[in-house]
């Protein structure tokens, strides 16, 4: 699906973005890799060089317009050109009331899983356009689509980038670009390991997803590659949850 594209991932260290890099690597996409994790960045760079495709991997910091723009000049000085951006790098945050909530934290959550988006898209689009347009998938959460307690930023940021993914498609799908997000349930990453760990917490998110299991990271992936290729070449602006029914009930 991706053959010979130039494909960016932020977050490409583990989870969901080290699946995204390795089913595109899969689907023949060359791969622009982004973390702030340098061990675990070149240990997918390395799984996907193991398939033969053409790779590199850059510390990068999507909270820092700075480094996302470093990011894409790397990419189109190796590659050329750039064809699909998946903004995928993000955190969980502090776990508090609102009227507790801790201010730095506030602003980091919104800074990493909001502001990184649009840092992102900001500097794919010239690039991406240049090219006649492509692809960007943005990863938000079914917390884009409803309220969680104690997780106030996580939240407001993910509602953030759905709205911001709306406006990037109506201002550039005429052009080519196609901009869409996707809202994965809870999935098994080292994000929620701390609370996985513990059994009761555990059965309750499982319970909250009607398919009775948690989602894994390469069901996320197949969804985002489908949305980054030509096979969804009239989905744009669309919010795809992956989350096991957690929305439905």
């Amino acid at each position: 699906m991706l053959k010979d594209k130039v494909v960016l991932v932020t977050g490409a260290a583990s989870g969901i973005g080290r699946s995204i890099a390795l089913v595109a690597a899969r689907e023949g996409a060359h791969l622009v890799l982004a973390d702030l994790d340098p061990h675990a960045g070149n240990e997918t760079l390395r799984r996907v060089q193991a398939l033969g495709n053409d790779a590199l991997f850059a510390v990068s910091d999507v909270g820092q317009p700075d480094d996302t723009q470093a990011l894409v000049d790397q990419a189109m000085a190796h590659f050329g050109r750039l064809d699909v951006a998946c903004n995928n790098a993000g955190i969980g945050g502090a776990a508090a009331m609102l009227a507790d909530y801790p201010l730095d934290a506030w602003e980091q959550v919104i800074n990493v899983n909001l502001s990184g988006v649009f840092y992102g898209m900001r500097s794919q689009i010239p690039a991406l356009l240049r090219g006649g347009g492509g692809a960007i998938v943005n990863v938000a959460s079914i917390l884009g689509a409803v309220g969680f307690a104690t997780a106030a930023a996580y939240t407001a940021a993910k509602h953030g980038v759905l709205g911001l993914t709306q406006a990037a498609a109506l201002e550039y799908s005429a052009k080519g670009l196609r901009i869409n997000v996707v809202g994965p349930g809870f999935i098994q990453t080292p994000m929620i390991s701390a609370l996985d760990a513990d059994p009761a917490v555990h059965a309750a998110l499982v319970a909250a997803h009607p398919i009775g299991r948690l989602g894994l990271p390469d069901e996320v992936a197949e969804l985002v590659v489908w949305l980054a290729s030509t096979r969804a070449s009239f989905v744009t602006g669309a919010y795809y949850p992956i989350d096991g029914g957690y929305l439905a009930r």
